[in-house]
């Protein structure tokens, strides 16, 4: 029975190397820092989500080892145990004023979003999401009966428009990414928040790419935008800037917590976060919080390789972020750049269909505060020289 069904998938992949499609992975045989090792060689990172450079920060290590967390882990090696007074410690943190500004908050090693709308929400509710949300966001809505309405990214035009196609509805919940996973581009979050007061609406942002070193304290795009007491719901991750490898949190207002903590599934029925997680993570906001150092240095060195890049005639997308997109619109051109940039000794990743939409091939470059001036030198350097082999530059 299955050698039809071999056939049929055959010829799927066929037609997906052929359309240039094809993800080829590569094995990283070292731990994630501005220089890693990739098949054999020592090459520059240029593609991570550790923005702050804190996946492999001696503080954080030295706090995931059990001999320095004799108080976490005592008695406490249950993974399944659904909550402990280490995780309670950790959604004090990430629920105080000073970190996410809301009044409680939800860690779950599931992804946060898989467990929120479908709690909310139901099928007199409408949902209104921006067409170029992270996919959590997408398969979480999917999970709910609420009505979908979908507006232009970043088009308040648009938005206000399908809030007065919903007027109707009892709820309404705008959700939108803080930033971009793909362009870097940041959500107009007060203009958002005046639609939402305008029509009686929520806004849940989902801030996984900014949560630890936007705003002026590292809070994300909410305080960076200065709207903070304006945003109903805020999902986020433990695994990107905060060096937690892996967890995600719900921060929201304290009713919608307590109804989460009662009926969320991916909560109630996913093992709790690991002790070193929370560990890590825990050390992560006291080190955040008692400096800007880290934050500084990023938004540095993005400054700096946005100017150089631009300078040097690349296609880029706007902005401040650290995520920073190559242009390239073509998948075969992508795949072509991403290895003959390994070949130079920088690592990064070609995007594109169904990562992100077609005809919007790039090279998504993530920037560190891990990098030094000669890793961006060396990366700005490399990507020159491809650039003019493959016709991208002149």
């Amino acid at each position: 029975m299955y050698n039809g069904f071999k056939d049929f998938l055959s010829g799927e992949l066929t037609g997906i190397r052929e359309s240039g499609l094809f993800k080829s992975e590569r094995i990283i045989d070292s731990p994630q820092g501005a220089e890693i090792r990739v098949r054999n060689r020592d090459v520059l990172n240029f593609c991570a989500n550790n923005y702050l450079g804190l996946g492999d920060h001696p503080k954080l290590i030295e706090a995931a080892r059990p001999r320095s967390m004799s108080a976490a882990m005592d008695c406490r090696r249950c993974a399944s145990l659904r909550h402990q007074d280490i995780h309670k410690k950790l959604e004090n943190k990430l629920g105080e004023v000073r970190w996410h500004g809301r009044r409680d908050s939800l860690p779950s090693c599931f992804d946060a979003n898989g467990g929120l709308f479908e709690t909310l929400l139901k099928e007199e509710d409408v949902i209104i999401t921006d067409a170029l949300n992270h996919a959590s966001i997408i398969d979480g809505i999917r999970l709910s009966k609420a009505k979908r309405y979908i507006y232009k990214n970043c088009d308040m035009q648009d938005l206000e428009e399908r809030l007065k196609e919903s007027q109707d509805a009892r709820f309404r919940l705008i959700g939108t990414d803080g930033s971009s996973p793909m362009d870097g581009s940041i959500a107009p979050l007060p203009q958002i928040c005046d639609l939402a007061e305008k029509y009686d609406a929520m806004v849940m942002v989902d801030d996984s790419h900014a949560t630890g070193f936007m705003g002026p304290h590292g809070r994300g795009t909410h305080e960076h935008h200065g709207v903070m007491g304006r945003i109903d719901v805020l999902t986020s991750t433990l695994g990107k800037a905060l060096g937690g490898a892996s967890g995600g949190f719900t921060a929201a207002r304290q009713e919608i917590v307590d109804l989460l903590r009662q009926r969320s599934r991916p909560y109630l029925f996913s093992n709790t976060v690991p002790p070193p997680i929370i560990a890590v993570a825990s050390a992560a906001i006291d080190m955040l919080t008692e400096t800007t150092a880290l934050r500084d240095k990023l938004h540095n060195n993005t400054r700096y390789f946005r100017k150089a890049m631009t300078e040097a005639g690349f296609d880029i997308k706007p902005g401040e972020h650290p995520i920073v997109p190559i242009m390239l619109y073509d998948a075969h051109k992508a795949q072509d750049m991403a290895a003959a940039m390994l070949e130079e000794g920088v690592y990064v990743i070609g995007f594109f269909f169904p990562v992100v939409p077609k005809g919007q091939a790039r090279i998504r470059v993530q920037i560190s505060a891990a990098h030094d001036g000669d890793h961006l030198d060396t990366a700005i350097a490399a990507f020159k020289k491809v650039g003019k082999s493959l016709g991208v530059t002149k």
